[in-house]
């Protein structure tokens, strides 16, 4: 299925996915920048951008894969990391760098796209639904989510 110019991405529209942010790689140190030990990067940008711009800088020897380490990724939130990556090209394994959050990375044709979960969240799942008007699990007109366009 091709989409036209006017219709929004099946991510959005059909599965119920809710855009989060942009990461984009730099080498240039920024204000306001937070180090992630366990990453061996540094974040900025996220808090105060009005439109979930992140920065990320990387250390030589950080783990993350070359691929996020050079290429801009889109993350969405998602209610089931699980489900959504069904049938997915997984870079990297859902994990939980933080409490509350359980993130993972695939690869959709030659880009990384972020996955986030919050866990314990519900105030924040309502939320999502009362912005898009779909319900948040994902499923919209008897769609399950992640089925349609699987690779």
């Amino acid at each position: 299925m091709t989409r036209r110019d006017h219709e929004p991405p099946r991510a959005t529209d059909r599965w119920g996915w809710r855009y989060h942010h942009t990461g984009i790689p730099t080498r240039q140190r920024r204000d306001g920048e937070r180090y992630l030990p366990q990453l061996k990067m540094h974040v900025s940008g996220f808090p105060d951008s009005p439109y979930g711009v992140e920065w990320m800088r990387f250390d030589a020897d950080s783990p993350i894969s070359e691929l996020v380490r050079t290429v801009p990724h889109v993350a969405f939130e998602v209610d089931d990391i699980d489900e959504a990556l069904k049938g997915k090209k997984v870079l990297s394994a859902p994990g939980a760098p933080s409490a509350g959050v359980r993130v993972a990375m695939f690869i959709d044709d030659g880009a990384p796209i972020e996955l986030l979960e919050f866990v314990g969240t519900a105030g924040r799942r309502a939320g999502a639904r009362r912005r898009t008007g779909r319900p948040a699990s994902g499923a919209r007109a008897g769609r399950a989510p992640g089925k349609e366009g699987e690779r």
